[in-house]
């Protein structure tokens, strides 16, 4: 696993060197495996605090990765925060109209050269007994792979080695995701999610 790990002196910008610096200083590492192709989702579990957000943004400049976000498009209409939401990677949708949104976001994504977009799927940061399937309907639809992204507080590990190819078993494709975040715990874990779909409960 070590493989993976990203170090400062071996990274070729000064925004990777200077986010992975700031990552030691609080005693975080980060293990990173190449993505496997130009579009992809990244599942970021478990999310429990507002610290994974600071967390993730410094391992999405260390990467130096567009990576994208969705967030409702009431958000990016707010002045100013509009604007740093887009420029951190945001992209509005439109929740009025769900029934369309998968097949509007994949087709976005396969228009695009390079398009990965970072969902967490429990959708709060306080506890709910499942997660929101949107991402595995996604990835189906667009026929892309899953990263699983994991910030695991006990070992100050941000993680992203274990990619998921989806099968559209839905069991068998569940049971590959637990096994890439077993052992990984938020820093709240009693809010962790645990990893079953909201249409399969």
């Amino acid at each position: 696993m070590n493989d993976y790990q990203l170090k400062p002196e071996a990274m070729p910008t000064w925004k990777q060197r200077t986010a992975l610096r700031i990552m030691g200083w609080f005693g975080w590492r980060m293990l990173a495996a190449p993505l496997p192709g130009p579009r992809g989702i990244a599942v970021v579990y478990p999310h429990t605090s507002n610290w994974d957000f600071m967390i993730g943004l410094l391992g999405k400049w260390a990467l130096d990765l567009p990576f994208r976000w969705l967030a409702k498009d009431s958000l990016f209409k707010i002045p100013l925060m509009g604007s740093w939401f887009r420029w951190l990677g945001g992209e509005p949708v439109d929740r009025s109209a769900p029934n369309g949104m998968i097949k509007a976001q994949a087709e976005r994504m396969n228009a695009a050269d390079w398009y990965w977009l970072a969902i967490t799927p429990e959708a709060t940061r306080s506890y709910r007994p499942h997660w929101k399937s949107g991402f595995y309907h996604l990835a189906l639809e667009a026929k892309v792979p899953l990263t699983l992204v994991y910030i695991d507080y006990p070992n100050k590990v941000l993680g992203l080695t274990t990619h998921v190819h989806l099968t559209g078993d839905l069991e068998k494709d569940l049971e590959a995701i637990r096994a890439g975040y077993a052992g990984h715990r938020g820093l709240y874990p009693k809010n962790e999610a645990p990893i079953v779909l909201a249409d399969r409960k």
